[in-house]
C-alpha cells in the first residue's frame, strides 16, 4: 500500500506518461461494441471501440479530445481490460469508480493494476468526472449503449 505522498506522486508520473504516450488510441475496425462519452462540464469527449470474441474483449482502443485525467484514465482502463471478460471489466470499473469517488482510504486489490494510480484523483474532486468518463463510456459500450455521460 501506499502513502498518500507516494499515491500523489505515483499518480502525477502516470498521468503525465499516459497522457503524453496513450495507450490504445485508435479505433477497432470491425468492432462488436462502441459508446461515445462526453463531459459536459469540461468538454472531454471521447469513443470506445472494442471488440468481443467469445466472451473476452479482445481489442479496445479509445478517441477524443480532453484533459490529461481523461486520457489518462482511457490509456490506464483500456489497458487494463483488454483481454478480461466484461464481468471482468465491469469489476475493475466498480472498484476503479469507488476509488475515486470515496473521501477516505480504500483498499486498491491487485485486480485494479495500474488502474490503480487513480485514486488520487480524489484529492481533486472537481476532477472525478475528468477520471470517471472513460469508465462510464466503456460501461455503456459493453452493455449496448452507444452514449454516455458524466452528468
Amino acid at each position: 500500500m501506499f502513502t498518500s505522498d507516494e499515491l500523489r506522486e505515483l499518480y502525477q508520473e502516470v498521468i503525465l506518461d499516459h497522457n503524453k504516450h496513450p495507450r490504445n488510441f485508435g479505433v477497432v475496425e470491425p468492432c462488436t461494441h462502441h459508446a461515445e462519452g462526453f463531459n459536459p462540464l469540461c468538454g472531454d469527449h471521447l469513443t470506445i471501440t472494442m471488440t468481443m470474441h467469445n466472451g473476452v474483449i479482445s481489442d479496445v482502443r479509445f478517441q477524443g479530445d480532453g484533459c490529461a485525467i481523461s486520457k489518462a484514465t482511457a490509456s490506464l482502463l483500456t489497458s487494463e481490460i483488454k483481454g478480461k471478460t466484461q464481468e471482468e471489466a465491469e469489476r475493475i470499473i466498480d472498484i476503479a469508480q469507488d476509488a475515486v469517488t470515496s473521501s477516505g482510504d480504500v483498499e486498491l486489490p491487485p485486480l485494479l493494476g495500474k488502474m490503480s494510480v487513480i485514486a488520487g484523483v480524489r484529492e481533486f474532486p472537481a476532477r472525478v468526472k475528468c477520471a470517471t468518463l472513460a469508465m462510464h463510456t466503456v460501461k455503456s459500450a459493453l452493455h449496448g449503449e452507444h452514449q454516455a455521460t458524466t452528468e
